[in-house]
Protein backbone atom coordinates (compact mmCIF):
# COMPACT_ATOMS: atom_id res chain seq x y z
CA UNK A 1 0.00 0.00 0.00
CA UNK A 2 2.93 2.44 0.75
CA UNK A 3 4.43 1.57 -2.48
CA UNK A 4 0.95 2.32 -4.38
CA UNK A 5 1.26 6.20 -2.58
CA UNK A 6 4.43 6.84 -3.17
CA UNK A 7 4.46 6.19 -6.88
CA UNK A 8 0.67 6.76 -7.63
CA UNK A 9 -0.79 9.70 -5.43
CA UNK A 10 1.71 12.30 -6.95
CA UNK A 11 0.45 11.19 -10.70
CA UNK A 12 -3.44 11.63 -9.37
CA UNK A 13 -2.58 14.62 -7.41
CA UNK A 14 -1.09 16.10 -10.37
CA UNK A 15 -3.80 14.74 -12.72
CA UNK A 16 -6.52 16.11 -10.47
CA UNK A 17 -4.60 19.56 -10.60
CA UNK A 18 -4.44 19.60 -14.34
CA UNK A 19 -8.43 18.87 -14.13
CA UNK A 20 -9.21 21.42 -11.29
CA UNK A 21 -7.33 24.23 -13.62
CA UNK A 22 -9.52 22.74 -16.77
CA UNK A 23 -12.52 23.05 -15.33
CA UNK A 24 -12.08 27.02 -14.18
CA UNK A 25 -13.70 29.07 -16.62
CA UNK A 26 -12.28 31.56 -18.76
CA UNK A 27 -9.10 31.41 -17.25
CA UNK A 28 -6.29 34.07 -17.93
CA UNK A 29 -2.83 35.17 -16.49
CA UNK A 30 -4.47 38.98 -16.46
CA UNK A 31 -1.66 39.82 -17.97
CA UNK A 32 -1.55 41.40 -22.12
CA UNK A 33 -2.59 39.41 -24.74
CA UNK A 34 0.78 38.42 -25.95
CA UNK A 35 1.84 36.92 -22.47
CA UNK A 36 -0.73 35.35 -21.51
CA UNK A 37 -0.92 33.21 -24.43
CA UNK A 38 3.02 32.61 -24.23
CA UNK A 39 2.30 31.74 -20.39
CA UNK A 40 -0.43 29.42 -21.06
CA UNK A 41 0.86 27.86 -23.92
CA UNK A 42 4.01 26.99 -21.73
CA UNK A 43 1.88 26.23 -19.12
CA UNK A 44 0.64 23.53 -21.07
CA UNK A 45 3.82 21.79 -22.59
CA UNK A 46 4.84 22.06 -18.63
CA UNK A 47 1.97 20.84 -16.94
CA UNK A 48 2.06 17.69 -19.32
CA UNK A 49 5.70 16.96 -19.18
CA UNK A 50 5.45 16.65 -15.43
CA UNK A 51 2.42 15.01 -16.18
CA UNK A 52 4.38 12.35 -17.78
CA UNK A 53 7.80 12.68 -15.86
CA UNK A 54 5.39 11.28 -13.27
CA UNK A 55 3.67 8.49 -14.95
CA UNK A 56 7.25 6.86 -15.90
CA UNK A 57 7.93 7.11 -12.13
CA UNK A 58 5.30 5.61 -11.39
CA UNK A 59 5.34 2.89 -14.13
CA UNK A 60 9.08 1.99 -13.53
CA UNK A 61 8.23 0.56 -9.81
CA UNK A 62 6.79 -2.62 -12.18
CA UNK A 63 8.57 -4.93 -13.27
CA UNK A 64 8.11 -3.48 -17.06
CA UNK A 65 11.31 -2.90 -19.07
CA UNK A 66 12.53 0.83 -19.91
CA UNK A 67 10.62 0.16 -23.37
CA UNK A 68 7.28 -0.46 -22.38
CA UNK A 69 7.22 1.86 -19.52
CA UNK A 70 8.37 4.66 -21.83
CA UNK A 71 5.45 3.89 -24.16
CA UNK A 72 2.63 3.75 -21.70
CA UNK A 73 3.79 6.88 -20.15
CA UNK A 74 3.97 8.56 -23.02
CA UNK A 75 0.71 6.82 -24.56
CA UNK A 76 -1.27 7.65 -21.17
CA UNK A 77 0.00 11.13 -20.78
CA UNK A 78 -1.22 12.37 -24.54
CA UNK A 79 -4.25 10.34 -24.09
CA UNK A 80 -4.99 12.36 -20.77
CA UNK A 81 -4.12 15.62 -22.88
CA UNK A 82 -7.13 14.71 -25.24
CA UNK A 83 -9.56 14.35 -22.58
CA UNK A 84 -8.03 17.44 -21.17
CA UNK A 85 -9.27 19.60 -24.39
CA UNK A 86 -12.37 17.27 -24.48
CA UNK A 87 -13.59 18.59 -21.00
CA UNK A 88 -12.73 22.05 -21.40
CA UNK A 89 -15.28 21.69 -24.44
CA UNK A 90 -17.95 21.99 -21.54
CA UNK A 91 -16.47 24.47 -19.78
CA UNK A 92 -17.96 27.82 -20.13
CA UNK A 93 -15.38 30.13 -22.09
CA UNK A 94 -13.28 27.79 -22.98
CA UNK A 95 -12.72 25.53 -25.86
CA UNK A 96 -11.60 22.57 -27.38
CA UNK A 97 -8.76 22.99 -29.49
CA UNK A 98 -6.10 20.84 -31.20
CA UNK A 99 -3.21 23.28 -30.78
CA UNK A 100 -3.88 23.14 -27.16
CA UNK A 101 -3.47 19.19 -27.78
CA UNK A 102 -0.53 19.52 -29.57
CA UNK A 103 1.13 21.94 -27.05
CA UNK A 104 0.10 19.09 -24.54
CA UNK A 105 1.55 16.57 -26.53
CA UNK A 106 5.05 18.61 -27.21
CA UNK A 107 5.62 18.76 -23.11
CA UNK A 108 5.11 14.99 -23.20
CA UNK A 109 7.18 14.04 -26.28
CA UNK A 110 10.09 16.69 -24.65
CA UNK A 111 10.37 14.88 -21.58
CA UNK A 112 10.08 11.13 -23.42
CA UNK A 113 13.07 12.22 -25.47
CA UNK A 114 14.94 13.43 -21.95
CA UNK A 115 14.04 10.20 -20.31
CA UNK A 116 15.15 8.45 -23.39
CA UNK A 117 18.17 9.96 -23.94
CA UNK A 118 18.92 9.56 -20.01
CA UNK A 119 18.30 6.17 -20.57
CA UNK A 120 20.59 5.61 -23.61
CA UNK A 121 23.47 7.96 -21.52
CA UNK A 122 23.37 5.62 -18.62
CA UNK A 123 23.52 2.31 -20.58
CA UNK A 124 26.21 3.41 -22.44
CA UNK A 125 28.66 4.68 -19.85
CA UNK A 126 27.72 1.13 -17.87
CA UNK A 127 29.41 0.11 -20.91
Amino acid sequence: MRKILIYWLPVIIWAGLIFYLSAISGLSSGLGAFWDVFWRKLAHATEFGILNLLLFRALSGSAWSFKKVWWWSLILSVLYAVSDELHQYFIPLRECRWQDMAQDSFGVMLISGCLYLWRRFRVIKAN
